[in-house]
């Protein structure tokens, strides 16, 4: 009774506190509140909403309909777009954290005095543009290109070769050169934070080499690959800058089915249904990946 009468006297002390409380709540989750609102659910939100409409005319039809999931599944242009995207998602992703955790572990482990300076070069792309990049691979994998240029040099080819570009090849190779880093820099950080002792324990225990990297090291290491695997894959399945600039004609990827739907073709509703299918199948990978860090965990 009593701390019920003071919470109802004004001015009392316990009704600051529950004052002073709201406030600090209010200062620390309300930017984050405004921001997953603003930014996160109004959006997918109007992306769902627009999905379920139709056109005709040139005019945004606000009827709901599922005609525009029904045409995804029967058209094979729309299929192959999105099994395009999820085969070079998956491809690069898998040479991401071979390469990256690769890198990670040298850096951390056998650089020595050269780890300052292997992890600032490993940072210094991230540094430019992202079409940069990926327009300077396009310039070595041409018919002009540096790497043409050295194989003629060497006598391998009599003539540049043309598979290096404009194929899937070269869209999977740039984008896992964009996104090692990704891999790399959580994994390197999860190897930081392992403890020497449990290292040096399982070699005194008479662990070799390969077992203690194996029971170890990549448990422990775990939620660093996790991380980098799931920004890689959510990134590259999305992407629209490499097949743009490396992919031509044949690599049809869904985000520019999607750029197209919003552009030319004026049509909306399908662009959002694509969109909302991307965003299905980057959960699904998520809560994957989640699942399987915690199973390890």
């Amino acid at each position: 009774m009593a701390v019920q009468e003071a919470l109802t006297v004004p001015g009392s002390p316990a009704r600051a506190r529950s004052w002073s409380q709201t406030h600090i709540l209010v200062m620390f989750l309300g930017p984050a509140a405004a921001y997953a609102l603003i930014f996160l659910i109004l959006p997918y939100a109007s992306v769902l909403r627009f999905s379920v409409w139709s056109v005709e005319n040139y005019a945004i039809n606000q009827e709901l309909t599922t005609a525009n999931y029904w045409r995804i599944v029967e058209n094979p242009l729309y299929r192959a777009a999105i099994r395009n995207s999820l085969l070079v998602a998956v491809i690069v992703t898998t040479a991401s954290v071979v390469v990256g955790y690769a890198l990670a572990v040298y850096i951390a482990f056998f650089a020595g005095r050269a780890r300052s300076a292997l992890y600032f070069l490993l940072i210094i792309p991230l540094w430019t543009s992202f079409l940069l990049r990926a327009f300077i691979w396009r310039m070595i994998l041409g018919r002009q290109g540096i790497l043409n240029s050295a194989l003629l040099w060497v006598g391998v080819v009599d003539k540049p070769v043309d598979v290096l570009l404009f194929n899937m090849f070269s869209v999977c190779l740039t984008l896992t050169y964009v996104f090692i880093p990704f891999v790399a820099l959580p994994v390197y950080a999860a190897l930081e934070k392992i403890p020497k002792d449990l290292i040096e324990a399982s070699m005194d225990l008479g662990g070799s080499v390969w077992i203690t990297f194996r029971r170890v090291i990549i448990p422990l290491s775990l939620p660093g690959v996790v991380t980098g695997a799931i920004f890689t894959f959510c990134l590259s399945l999305g992407d629209f800058v490499a097949p743009t600039l490396l992919g031509g004609p044949d690599v049809l990827m869904v985000s520019s089915v999607i750029i197209n739907q919003f552009g030319a073709a004026f049509d909306w509703p399908m662009g959002s249904a694509l969109a909302v299918i991307v965003i299905v199948i980057v959960a699904t990978g998520v809560a994957l990946a989640t699942q399987l860090e915690r199973r390890n965990g």
